[in-house]
Formats: C-alpha cells, structure tokens, sequence
C-alpha cells in the first residue's frame, strides 16, 4: 500500500513509476476517483448522520403527542436515508481498497524502466574458471551430483512429483553447511535468528503483497486457508503485524530459516534438470524493519552481506540492478546476484534483495512513534542470504579432474575439516 496523501498531491510521479514499470498510468487515476468518491459518501454520512443526532434530541424533548408522532414519523425516514449512505460508504470504501490493492510500490528514482532484459548490470566480481587449463570439461551439477550420491531427483519425482528431489549424504551435509555459514554470518552483523512458521493466514501473505501478479505462484490449503511461504520474508513481515515497534536502537534485524514452496507456475520446460528451479527449498533470509529514511543504506548492508556470502563461497558472480518491471509489487527498488554457472556459460540468480519501503508496512499496520507522539509506517526490506540452488554453482565451479569436489575454506569448519570429497565417499 502506498502513502495517500503523497498520491492525491502528487499522482504523476506514481504515473511515472507505473509507465516504468509496464503497467497501468490509468489505475492512478481510478485510484485517485474512488479516493474522492470514498471521501465524498463519508463527508455525506457524517453530515447526515450528526443531522440525524440532533434531530433526536429534538424528537426526545417534543411534548406535544401530535407533534412528536410526526417527527418520530420524520425520524424514521431519516435513519432510512442515514442507512442508505451508510451502505453506499461502504460500497465506497470498498470499492476504493479493490482498487489501490493493485496499484505496486512506488519505485525509487534511478531504477531502470522496462523488462528483464532491461535490468543493468553493475559490477562483476571473481575470475571465472578457464577448465582447459585444468585439462578436462566441466560437467553439469546433477551429473556431479549423483556421481557423488548427493542429489537424487529420480526418486524425488517419484515420492513428491516433478521438480522435487532428494540431497543425499555430502549433499544433504553441504547444504547444511552452507546454511549454517549463512546463518552465523547474518548473526555477526546482527540479525536475530528465527525459525518461522510456513504456514501463514491470508492477510499476511497478501500484506507483503505476493497475492498480486504473482499469485499465481503460491500454493494455497484451501481446507484451512493457509498460505505455504515462498521464503521467510512473509512471516518475519508479518511478526510485528498491527503492533507499534521500537527503533530508538537501530533497526530490528531478523534471520529467517525455513524450508520455502514455489508453484513455479509458467515455468514449465524451464529448467527441469535438477535442482535451478524446484518446487521446496531451504533458505536463510535477512529481514529488516527501519527507519523510512534508514532504508536505502539498509538495503546497500544486506546486498554487502550477499556479496560476502558468495565471496567466502569462492564464486564469481554480478550485481544487478533489476528493471521497474521485474521487481515484484512490493520492491521500490531490487539488487540481484547472480553466480556464475560454467557448464550454462552464463550467470544465473543467487540471491535477492529489496527495498518495499512503507509499502508492507503500510498494509500490514507495523508503525513506530515519532518524537512528537505521532505513529509512522517503517520500512521493511529483505534479501537472501543463501538458498538450496547454491549447490548448483559450488559443485560446477569447485569440480576437480578426479571427479572430486573442493571445498571452500569458509565451508570446511561445518564439515568437519573436509576439503574435498570424492566419488566414491572420499573425504579429502
């Protein structure tokens, strides 16, 4: 949800972020209609309404019998009329939330219009393998996988359906390092861990808006209306829901772990060998609520943190600046990292994080207090610390001759000093 106020006196600039974005200029001014639609049937309720109040006391203090019946006879039409606007407020209102639920964040200046391919890239960071020199060709993450006994997505299509897999032996111990290398580095920079519920009510899911463009995406119990999250952003939004938090000491930082579900709806025939894009997968999220004016520097720390995350993986990888139209409702503004993938010769995403601004908070009622007494949404932003497709640029990138695996050093101390492991359980 967006500021108001800062959309009837200025709706060009939310035009602009609109035609960056690729979508509807004329939603902007429906918004805007129905605001002074809603506003006008509550002017006239009100007015009627306090009409209607002081005619009661005229009606109670009428001692003649003839003249009371015909003003009770009065009063009577007026409550008639005081229900009609009551119902046509109503309509009004919620004609107006329909409306402004569509309208996406408004996007910060400098963000790139247009699509996917119109995202800018930033900045490359590590040197990206020459395998010649190594004398042999780099084979793909499943084939390393299952030569490993690490990944099994034969028998995850079997129990659970495509897009689903098993991580075996070193690949469930990786996965688990890694993870708790992404854990340990959020709570040096001062995130709270926290392991989240991955079941949420509606309100909340729609609240950090993934029941927009992309709900598609989500998959929903119908039995019990319930949400399973696509990341632990939802539910660490929804923490403070309808509460006034305290920032008089800095921002309140959380590490969500969870396990996270994806419809991967539209995807189909995309990426289908194993683990890029799964249904289930496990992730550590960084989560922030700050001050308004805090966030733009809080979004620059957790993309630093990324950056990291990926240089103690010994990875290659970019930063993006994503275009106004892949942000997502929620995000004013996104970074991407993406690693580099050998056998795909390209980069693919690792990470993510955005900047939603008051937007989730806003829907969500998270505000704090003002010096001066008064309440204030804060911002929230979010931005992934490491996730399951991780395994896909460690295992291409850190391949050996030997069929073996190197370790990154700032992985061996969670695998109890192992710095490689080969194809037949050796352990380096």
């Amino acid at each position: 949800m967006i500021d108001l106020v800062q959309l009837r006196e200025n709706p060009e600039i939310f035009k602009a972020s609109q035609r960056a974005r690729g979508a509807s200029v004329e939603l902007v001014d429906q918004i805007v209609a129905a605001d002074s639609a809603r506003r006008s049937a509550i002017a006239e309720f009100e007015e009627i309404r306090a009409q209607q109040k002081a005619f009661g006391k005229k009606v109670a203090s009428e001692k003649d019998k003839d003249a009371k019946a015909k003003l009770v006879a009065e009063a009577k039409e007026m409550s008639d009329r005081v229900k009609a606007l009551q119902a046509d407020n109503d309509e009004a209102q919620q004609n107006f939330e329909r409306i402004l639920m569509k309208l996406p964040n408004l996007i910060i200046d400098g963000v790139p219009s247009g699509g996917e391919e119109d995202s800018v890239e930033l900045r490359r960071e590590g040197t990206v393998r020459d395998f010649s020199t190594d004398g042999f060709e780099p084979v793909d993450h499943l084939e390393i996988g299952e030569r490993l006994n690490a990944i099994d997505t034969t028998r995850g299509a079997k129990v659970s359906g495509s897009r689903f897999h098993f991580l075996t032996g070193f690949g469930a111990r990786l996965e688990m390092a890694l993870l708790n290398l992404a854990m340990d580095t959020a709570i040096s920079a001062g995130f709270t861990p926290m392991v989240v519920p991955t079941l949420v009510k509606p309100e909340v899911m729609g609240g950090t808006g993934f029941l927009g463009e992309h709900a598609d995406e989500v998959y929903r119990l119908e039995a019990d209306d319930l949400f399973l999250v696509g990341t632990s952003e939802v539910p660490l939004a929804g923490y403070f829901m309808d509460e006034i938090i305290d920032l008089s000491d800095g921002p309140i930082r959380f590490g969500g772990i969870s396990s996270c579900y994806r419809r991967e709806a539209g995807s189909y025939g995309k990426d289908t060998r194993g683990i890029i894009r799964v249904h289930q997968f496990q992730k550590v999220e960084m989560f922030s609520y700050v001050h308004q004016d805090d966030a733009e520097d809080e979004h620059l720390r957790m993309l630093s943190l990324q950056e990291q995350m990926l240089q103690a993986c010994e990875l290659p990888y970019r930063v993006i600046d994503i275009a106004a139209g892949d942000l997502g409702d929620s995000a004013a503004r996104k970074y991407d990292c993406e690693a580099w993938v050998p056998t795909q010769n390209t980069y693919r995403e690792l990470t993510s994080t955005s900047n939603c601004t008051s937007f989730q908070a806003r829907r969500l009622k998270i505000r704090e207090r003002t010096s001066d007494g008064q309440t204030v949404p804060v911002a929230t932003l979010n931005g992934t610390m490491a996730n399951t497709r991780w395994l896909v640029p460690i295992l291409e990138n850190h391949q050996q001759a030997d069929g073996s695996v190197a370790i990154p050093a700032a992985l061996q101390p969670y695998l109890g000093g192992m710095k490689a492991y080969g194809p037949d359980g050796e352990v380096f």
